[in-house]
């Protein structure tokens, strides 16, 4: 109820949802519909609302089809340095969100900035994730 009040509002608004949580803890959590349901769930959402999508790719074999529909791809925090995920997904000429590994200084994802924008794509942003310390310290950076 929320989402249709800031609807209503006229704030701008971005929808963030993912068809696939590849990263789960425990195997037998559930994953998501899969991308093939996930993108037309997401498409239906950004027609609907007149909304921007944002959605974020593991593997590159996802990234075409998901610059068909997302607005914004996002790179998730533990793959935030794949060289051939960031390229893949910079030739959908979509914005890229890297979200920072929190293994990561700052500073390193410069590179990871730079390896978008080296494909061919300016529209790519990073979003912090704080850094660890330790096994179960995490700090924010900013």
């Amino acid at each position: 109820m929320r989402f249709l009040y800031f609807c209503r509002l006229g704030l701008p608004l971005v929808f963030k949802s993912s068809f696939d949580k590849a990263n789960r803890t425990s195997s037998k959590s559930f994953r998501g519909p899969g991308m093939a349901e996930g993108l037309k769930i997401l498409e239906k959402v950004k027609v609907a609302y007149d909304i921007p999508i944002v959605t974020d790719v593991h593997e590159t074999i996802q990234c075409e089809a998901v610059g068909r529909v997302a607005d914004v791809i996002q790179i998730p925090a533990f793959l935030c340095r794949q060289t051939d995920l960031l390229v893949e997904a910079a030739k959908t000429g979509r914005i890229i969100n890297i979200k920072k590994g929190q293994f990561c200084a700052p500073s390193v994802m410069i590179n990871s900035a730079e390896k978008i924008r080296l494909a061919g794509n300016p529209n790519v942003m990073v979003c912090e994730r704080g850094t660890m310390f330790g096994y179960s310290k995490l700090f924010w950076t900013f």
